[in-house]
């Protein structure tokens, strides 16, 4: 892959990201929703046995606006026919999607840090015996929400690229996210629910917020957020092949 045509592919995609009014709007909501739900599920614990975690219970809710956000440019492009040109400006599929991949996992990490600390800063406050923020596990949950929601935009990109319909590839990344927790909560078996707690992009992702009992968990906090790493892989490089076999 050229780096110079890759880094005149990201301005590209900045321009076009930045110039989308609802793009921002999104950004803010990621950090307006995650700190509120956090701060409510902080300030109604009567007890708690892991506060950083309870604190970050937004990112649960953040990462919808997430997925929207990654689905906006793709599916926006795609209803204008705009990709026609993206693609004539830059014929190579795989820089297209590295370039689009890079400039959203860079703002969804600044916004979801900032989504992030406040929900920490907010636990703080509200919740009793909570943590300090340079606690290493704390810090541990914290570094890794935001890296799960950078992957849960890059996994939405991917279905995004796929389906080519922003409403359906909305759709279909909630339902694959919240499907797997949903499920977990039907069935009755406990090794099912288990394994659904390790195979889940939302379940093993969000696991890498646990900082206690970690014995216990179905899966470790870095192992689950690598499952969710795979799917965001799995995702994208299903997206790029559609992208080579189709002309737009």
């Amino acid at each position: 892959m050229n780096t110079r045509v890759l880094r005149r592919a990201c301005r590209a995609e900045w321009t076009k990201l930045r110039t989308e009014p609802g793009a921002w709007w999104l950004l803010l909501g990621v950090v307006a929703v995650t700190v509120a739900v956090g701060a409510a599920a902080s300030g109604t614990a009567r007890t708690v046995a892991d506060p950083a975690r309870t604190a970050l219970a937004g990112v649960t809710v953040g990462q919808a606006v997430v997925a929207v956000l990654a689905v906006l440019g793709v599916g926006g492009e795609y209803s204008t026919g705009m990709i026609q040109l993206s693609l004539v400006a830059v014929p190579a599929r795989a820089t297209v999607l590295a370039a689009k991949a890079a400039v959203l996992s860079a703002l969804v990490a600044v916004s979801g840090g900032v989504a992030v600390l406040g929900s920490l800063l907010a636990g703080h406050l509200l919740l009793p015996g909570a943590p300090a923020l340079t606690d290493g596990s704390s810090l541990r949950a914290a570094v890794g929400s935001v890296l799960y929601l950078v992957l849960v935009a890059l996994l939405a990109l991917g279905v995004a690229f796929a389906i080519r319909d922003g409403g359906a590839a909305s759709g279909a990344v909630l339902a694959l996210l919240y499907l797997f927790p949903l499920l977990a909560h039907v069935v009755t078996d406990p090794w099912l629910q288990r394994q659904l707690a390790r195979l889940g992009p939302m379940p093993a992702g969000l696991a890498v917020q646990a900082t206690t009992d970690l014995r216990h968990l179905p899966i470790g906090p870095w192992p689950g957020l690598g499952v969710l790493a795979l799917w965001a892989a799995a995702a994208l490089a299903v997206g790029e092949a559609l992208l080579r076999r189709r002309d737009a």
